[in-house]
């Protein structure tokens, strides 16, 4: 085997540094680094074109996060603009159970029953109001919460009606006790 040892560098053709370029070869540099060699003129910087009216200059510094930024378009309760969009439309045989499971949910129903609850209280208040006459709570609870169901549309108006005349006669049973007790003790002369 041979001995393949590169030649020395041929400085002959390089040209020389200039003075405060070996000046600066020879003096120690702090971050003890070995200079960079300089092989003639560094090329010129390349042309920098402005920037267009269409790019927004990034200022110098960041800015903070909540820091303000310039200013509102709106006053935070004005109304905000709405726009009507129409959707694309689809076949209706075209529903794939991929798609269908998307579909928007039913809107909640009405519960029932408030009509139901109204009877049972006036037939308790009028239970009541034929032993006592502070049973009248309980056919003024029936009276409006029968008056609340016939404002729902889904309760039965004929229960509800119901309710309204027991829980009316639970009350006048009731005031009848009330009256008669104030009249045994005396209290109107």
């Amino acid at each position: 085997m041979t001995d393949q040892r590169m030649p020395p560098p041929d400085d002959a053709g390089l040209p020389e540094p200039a003075a405060s370029e070996a000046a600066s070869a020879e003096a120690p540099e702090d971050d003890g680094m070995p200079p960079a060699a300089s092989f003639g003129p560094t090329p010129a910087a390349p042309q920098v074109e402005p920037a267009s009216p269409d790019i927004d200059i990034v200022p110098a510094s960041s800015m903070l996060p909540g820091s303000h930024r310039g200013g509102f378009f709106r006053l935070p309760t004005a109304p905000v603009a709405v726009t009507v969009q129409s959707a694309p439309t689809e076949p209706a045989g075209d529903l794939t159970p991929a798609s269908a499971q998307w579909l928007a949910a039913d809107e909640p129903q009405i519960h029932k029953g408030l009509a139901g609850w109204a009877l049972a209280f006036a037939i308790i208040g009028l239970v009541v109001s034929l032993f006592v006459g502070w049973g009248f709570p309980i056919g003024l609870v029936a009276v409006v919460s029968a008056l609340f169901a016939l404002r729902r549309p889904l309760e039965s108006r004929a229960v509800a009606v119901w309710a309204i005349v027991i829980g009316a006669m639970s009350i006048l049973y009731s005031a009848g006790w009330l009256l008669y007790a104030a009249l045994r003790a005396n209290l109107f002369g």
